[in-house]
Protein backbone atom coordinates (compact mmCIF):
# COMPACT_ATOMS: atom_id res chain seq x y z
CA UNK A 1 0.00 0.00 0.00
CA UNK A 2 0.96 3.63 -0.30
CA UNK A 3 3.08 5.53 2.17
CA UNK A 4 1.74 8.88 3.43
CA UNK A 5 4.28 11.72 3.48
CA UNK A 6 3.45 15.11 4.99
CA UNK A 7 6.05 16.62 7.31
CA UNK A 8 8.26 18.27 4.65
CA UNK A 9 5.47 20.17 2.87
CA UNK A 10 5.38 23.99 2.97
CA UNK A 11 3.16 26.73 1.58
CA UNK A 12 5.71 29.05 -0.05
CA UNK A 13 3.50 31.64 -1.79
CA UNK A 14 0.01 32.86 -0.90
CA UNK A 15 -0.82 33.53 -4.54
CA UNK A 16 -4.50 32.49 -4.40
CA UNK A 17 -4.39 31.66 -8.12
CA UNK A 18 -7.60 30.79 -9.93
CA UNK A 19 -5.88 28.04 -11.90
CA UNK A 20 -2.20 27.67 -11.04
CA UNK A 21 -0.37 25.39 -13.49
CA UNK A 22 2.73 24.66 -15.55
CA UNK A 23 5.66 25.14 -13.11
CA UNK A 24 9.17 25.10 -14.63
CA UNK A 25 12.50 25.57 -12.86
CA UNK A 26 15.20 27.89 -14.19
CA UNK A 27 18.37 26.36 -12.77
CA UNK A 28 20.60 29.22 -13.95
CA UNK A 29 18.61 31.91 -12.16
CA UNK A 30 17.38 29.64 -9.34
CA UNK A 31 13.76 30.66 -9.73
CA UNK A 32 10.42 29.10 -10.60
CA UNK A 33 8.09 30.15 -13.39
CA UNK A 34 4.44 29.09 -13.24
CA UNK A 35 1.14 30.27 -14.70
CA UNK A 36 -2.32 31.29 -13.51
CA UNK A 37 -4.29 30.29 -16.58
CA UNK A 38 -7.53 32.21 -16.08
CA UNK A 39 -5.92 35.34 -14.64
CA UNK A 40 -3.65 35.52 -17.73
CA UNK A 41 -0.53 35.59 -15.57
CA UNK A 42 2.97 34.16 -15.79
CA UNK A 43 4.44 34.12 -12.29
CA UNK A 44 8.08 34.31 -11.28
CA UNK A 45 8.81 32.94 -7.79
CA UNK A 46 12.19 33.63 -6.13
CA UNK A 47 12.75 31.03 -3.37
CA UNK A 48 15.70 32.89 -1.83
CA UNK A 49 13.56 35.92 -0.98
CA UNK A 50 10.09 34.40 -1.10
CA UNK A 51 9.10 37.13 -3.56
CA UNK A 52 6.54 36.32 -6.23
CA UNK A 53 5.91 38.68 -9.18
CA UNK A 54 3.90 38.19 -12.35
CA UNK A 55 3.45 39.30 -15.95
CA UNK A 56 -0.02 39.94 -17.37
CA UNK A 57 0.11 38.28 -20.81
CA UNK A 58 -3.36 39.39 -21.96
CA UNK A 59 -4.96 35.99 -22.55
CA UNK A 60 -5.24 32.44 -21.29
CA UNK A 61 -1.79 30.85 -20.87
CA UNK A 62 -1.78 27.08 -20.54
CA UNK A 63 1.92 26.25 -20.65
CA UNK A 64 5.38 27.81 -20.74
CA UNK A 65 8.96 26.71 -21.37
CA UNK A 66 12.34 28.39 -21.16
CA UNK A 67 13.41 29.75 -24.56
CA UNK A 68 16.80 31.38 -24.09
CA UNK A 69 17.98 34.25 -21.93
CA UNK A 70 15.08 36.37 -20.60
CA UNK A 71 12.55 34.61 -22.81
CA UNK A 72 9.77 32.04 -22.47
CA UNK A 73 7.66 30.32 -25.09
CA UNK A 74 3.96 30.18 -24.18
CA UNK A 75 0.94 28.17 -25.32
CA UNK A 76 -1.95 30.64 -25.09
CA UNK A 77 -5.61 30.20 -26.01
CA UNK A 78 -5.24 29.67 -29.76
CA UNK A 79 -1.60 30.55 -30.44
CA UNK A 80 2.00 30.24 -29.38
CA UNK A 81 3.94 33.32 -28.34
CA UNK A 82 7.23 34.45 -26.85
CA UNK A 83 7.35 36.40 -23.58
CA UNK A 84 10.24 38.75 -22.85
CA UNK A 85 10.79 38.42 -19.09
CA UNK A 86 12.58 41.78 -18.93
CA UNK A 87 9.96 43.91 -20.67
CA UNK A 88 6.81 41.76 -20.47
CA UNK A 89 6.35 42.09 -24.25
CA UNK A 90 4.36 39.23 -25.83
CA UNK A 91 5.21 38.31 -29.44
CA UNK A 92 2.76 35.90 -31.18
CA UNK A 93 4.28 33.09 -33.24
CA UNK A 94 1.65 30.80 -34.77
CA UNK A 95 -2.13 30.27 -34.49
CA UNK A 96 -3.91 26.95 -34.14
CA UNK A 97 -7.39 25.48 -33.60
CA UNK A 98 -9.08 28.80 -34.37
CA UNK A 99 -11.89 26.74 -35.94
CA UNK A 100 -12.58 25.08 -32.56
CA UNK A 101 -13.93 27.83 -30.26
CA UNK A 102 -14.49 25.40 -27.38
CA UNK A 103 -10.82 24.45 -27.38
CA UNK A 104 -7.77 26.13 -25.89
CA UNK A 105 -4.11 25.24 -25.42
CA UNK A 106 -3.25 23.45 -22.20
CA UNK A 107 -0.17 21.79 -20.68
CA UNK A 108 3.22 21.64 -22.40
CA UNK A 109 6.97 20.99 -22.06
CA UNK A 110 10.12 20.84 -24.17
CA UNK A 111 11.65 17.49 -25.06
CA UNK A 112 15.38 16.70 -24.60
CA UNK A 113 16.06 17.93 -28.15
CA UNK A 114 14.46 21.33 -27.48
CA UNK A 115 11.15 20.89 -29.29
CA UNK A 116 8.06 22.35 -27.59
CA UNK A 117 5.26 19.83 -27.01
CA UNK A 118 1.84 21.04 -25.91
CA UNK A 119 -1.73 19.86 -25.95
CA UNK A 120 -5.16 21.36 -26.30
CA UNK A 121 -8.34 20.72 -24.35
CA UNK A 122 -12.00 20.71 -25.25
CA UNK A 123 -14.37 22.40 -22.82
CA UNK A 124 -17.31 20.75 -24.61
CA UNK A 125 -16.23 17.34 -23.38
CA UNK A 126 -15.81 16.05 -26.93
CA UNK A 127 -12.69 14.21 -28.04
CA UNK A 128 -11.56 17.14 -30.21
CA UNK A 129 -8.27 17.97 -28.49
CA UNK A 130 -4.83 17.20 -29.88
CA UNK A 131 -1.16 17.00 -28.99
CA UNK A 132 1.31 19.16 -30.95
CA UNK A 133 5.06 19.52 -31.40
CA UNK A 134 6.54 22.88 -32.36
CA UNK A 135 10.08 22.74 -33.74
CA UNK A 136 12.71 25.47 -33.79
CA UNK A 137 12.41 25.75 -37.59
CA UNK A 138 8.87 27.06 -37.11
CA UNK A 139 7.08 23.87 -38.15
CA UNK A 140 4.05 22.65 -36.21
CA UNK A 141 3.27 18.92 -36.09
CA UNK A 142 0.13 17.14 -34.90
CA UNK A 143 1.30 14.17 -32.81
CA UNK A 144 -1.97 12.80 -31.37
CA UNK A 145 -5.69 13.43 -31.90
CA UNK A 146 -9.08 12.54 -30.36
CA UNK A 147 -8.03 13.60 -26.88
CA UNK A 148 -10.30 15.32 -24.37
CA UNK A 149 -7.85 17.25 -22.18
CA UNK A 150 -4.21 16.77 -23.18
CA UNK A 151 -2.27 17.14 -19.94
CA UNK A 152 0.67 15.98 -17.83
CA UNK A 153 3.48 15.11 -20.24
CA UNK A 154 7.13 14.21 -19.79
CA UNK A 155 10.06 11.99 -20.77
CA UNK A 156 11.78 9.15 -18.94
CA UNK A 157 15.41 9.66 -17.82
CA UNK A 158 16.68 7.39 -20.61
CA UNK A 159 14.67 9.52 -23.11
CA UNK A 160 13.03 6.41 -24.59
CA UNK A 161 9.52 6.83 -23.16
CA UNK A 162 7.07 9.71 -23.48
CA UNK A 163 4.13 10.13 -21.10
CA UNK A 164 0.84 11.91 -21.80
CA UNK A 165 -2.23 12.35 -19.61
CA UNK A 166 -5.86 12.62 -20.71
CA UNK A 167 -7.47 13.94 -17.54
CA UNK A 168 -11.21 13.22 -18.08
CA UNK A 169 -10.30 9.72 -19.26
CA UNK A 170 -8.39 9.30 -15.96
CA UNK A 171 -5.46 7.75 -17.79
CA UNK A 172 -1.74 8.36 -18.16
CA UNK A 173 -0.40 6.89 -21.41
CA UNK A 174 3.13 5.81 -22.28
CA UNK A 175 4.64 5.89 -25.78
CA UNK A 176 7.89 4.83 -27.34
CA UNK A 177 9.85 8.01 -28.11
CA UNK A 178 12.37 8.50 -30.92
CA UNK A 179 14.51 11.49 -30.02
CA UNK A 180 16.06 11.75 -33.48
CA UNK A 181 12.81 12.04 -35.42
CA UNK A 182 10.61 13.35 -32.60
CA UNK A 183 8.05 10.64 -33.28
CA UNK A 184 5.98 8.73 -30.74
CA UNK A 185 4.48 5.25 -31.19
CA UNK A 186 3.06 2.19 -29.42
CA UNK A 187 0.62 3.96 -27.11
CA UNK A 188 -0.34 1.93 -24.04
CA UNK A 189 -2.03 2.66 -20.72
CA UNK A 190 0.56 3.39 -18.03
CA UNK A 191 -1.85 4.30 -15.20
CA UNK A 192 -5.63 3.79 -15.23
CA UNK A 193 -7.56 5.66 -12.51
CA UNK A 194 -11.04 4.90 -13.83
CA UNK A 195 -13.47 4.67 -10.94
CA UNK A 196 -11.54 7.08 -8.72
CA UNK A 197 -13.10 10.40 -7.62
CA UNK A 198 -10.08 12.40 -8.84
CA UNK A 199 -8.31 13.07 -12.14
CA UNK A 200 -4.61 13.01 -13.11
CA UNK A 201 -3.40 16.48 -14.07
CA UNK A 202 0.18 17.77 -14.59
CA UNK A 203 3.17 15.54 -13.89
CA UNK A 204 6.92 15.48 -13.52
CA UNK A 205 9.51 12.70 -13.52
CA UNK A 206 12.37 12.15 -11.10
CA UNK A 207 15.88 10.91 -11.86
CA UNK A 208 14.87 7.35 -10.92
CA UNK A 209 12.17 7.34 -13.58
CA UNK A 210 9.25 7.60 -11.15
CA UNK A 211 6.28 9.73 -12.18
CA UNK A 212 4.78 12.33 -9.82
CA UNK A 213 1.22 13.11 -10.93
CA UNK A 214 -0.91 15.92 -9.44
CA UNK A 215 -4.51 14.86 -8.76
CA UNK A 216 -7.32 17.30 -9.55
CA UNK A 217 -10.00 16.93 -6.87
CA UNK A 218 -7.71 14.44 -5.15
CA UNK A 219 -5.96 16.57 -2.46
CA UNK A 220 -2.65 14.90 -3.35
CA UNK A 221 0.28 14.14 -5.63
CA UNK A 222 0.83 10.44 -6.33
CA UNK A 223 4.23 8.94 -7.11
CA UNK A 224 4.14 5.99 -9.51
CA UNK A 225 6.94 3.53 -10.25
CA UNK A 226 8.20 3.06 -13.84
CA UNK A 227 5.86 0.07 -13.95
CA UNK A 228 2.83 2.22 -13.08
CA UNK A 229 2.44 1.08 -9.47
CA UNK A 230 1.46 3.64 -6.82
CA UNK A 231 4.31 4.14 -4.36
CA UNK A 232 2.95 6.87 -2.10
CA UNK A 233 0.66 9.87 -1.85
CA UNK A 234 1.68 13.32 -0.77
CA UNK A 235 -1.43 14.85 0.81
CA UNK A 236 -2.14 18.58 0.59
CA UNK A 237 -4.65 20.78 2.39
CA UNK A 238 -6.35 21.75 -0.89
CA UNK A 239 -8.39 19.63 -3.32
CA UNK A 240 -7.42 21.00 -6.74
CA UNK A 241 -3.79 19.96 -7.15
CA UNK A 242 -2.74 20.80 -10.70
CA UNK A 243 0.94 20.22 -11.47
CA UNK A 244 4.47 19.87 -10.09
CA UNK A 245 8.13 20.10 -10.99
CA UNK A 246 11.50 19.67 -9.30
CA UNK A 247 13.61 22.69 -8.39
CA UNK A 248 16.12 24.00 -5.88
CA UNK A 249 19.91 23.94 -6.01
CA UNK A 250 19.93 20.14 -5.90
CA UNK A 251 16.65 19.58 -7.78
CA UNK A 252 15.23 17.89 -4.69
CA UNK A 253 12.35 20.28 -3.96
CA UNK A 254 9.00 19.45 -5.52
CA UNK A 255 7.08 22.64 -6.32
CA UNK A 256 3.33 22.11 -6.57
CA UNK A 257 0.69 24.37 -8.11
CA UNK A 258 -2.97 24.38 -7.08
CA UNK A 259 -6.26 26.02 -8.05
CA UNK A 260 -9.31 27.66 -6.51
CA UNK A 261 -11.52 27.98 -9.60
CA UNK A 262 -15.04 26.64 -9.18
CA UNK A 263 -14.85 26.14 -5.43
CA UNK A 264 -17.83 27.30 -3.38
CA UNK A 265 -17.40 29.57 -0.38
CA UNK A 266 -17.91 26.61 1.92
CA UNK A 267 -15.25 24.60 0.05
CA UNK A 268 -12.80 27.50 0.20
CA UNK A 269 -13.34 27.77 3.95
CA UNK A 270 -12.34 24.10 4.21
CA UNK A 271 -9.32 24.55 1.92
CA UNK A 272 -8.29 28.14 2.57
CA UNK A 273 -4.94 27.88 0.77
CA UNK A 274 -6.40 26.78 -2.57
CA UNK A 275 -4.51 28.45 -5.42
CA UNK A 276 -1.27 28.77 -3.47
CA UNK A 277 2.18 27.44 -4.36
CA UNK A 278 3.59 24.61 -2.25
CA UNK A 279 7.02 23.00 -1.89
CA UNK A 280 7.96 19.54 -0.67
CA UNK A 281 11.51 18.48 0.27
CA UNK A 282 12.06 15.07 -1.30
CA UNK A 283 14.60 12.31 -0.83
CA UNK A 284 15.13 12.04 -4.59
CA UNK A 285 16.21 14.46 -7.31
CA UNK A 286 14.40 15.57 -10.42
CA UNK A 287 15.55 16.09 -13.99
CA UNK A 288 16.78 19.30 -15.56
CA UNK A 289 14.17 21.38 -17.38
CA UNK A 290 14.64 21.22 -21.15
CA UNK A 291 14.72 24.55 -23.00
CA UNK A 292 13.16 25.39 -26.36
CA UNK A 293 15.64 25.18 -29.25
Amino acid sequence: MCQIVQDKLYNVSNARARLGEGPIWNINEQLLYWVDIYNYRVHQFHPASGKNVFFDVGDVVGAIALAGKNQLIMAQRHHLAFLDTQTGIVTPIVELETDLPDNRCNDGKCDPQGRFWFGSMSSSGKAEASLYRYDSDGSLHTMETELTVANGLGWSPDRKTFYLTDSPQQKIYAYDFDGTTGNISNRRIFVDLMGESFFPDGLTIDSQGYIWSAMWNGWCVIRFSPEGKEIFRLHLSVPLVTSCTFGGENLDILYITTASVGLSQKEIEKSFYSGDLFAFKTDVTGLLTYDFN
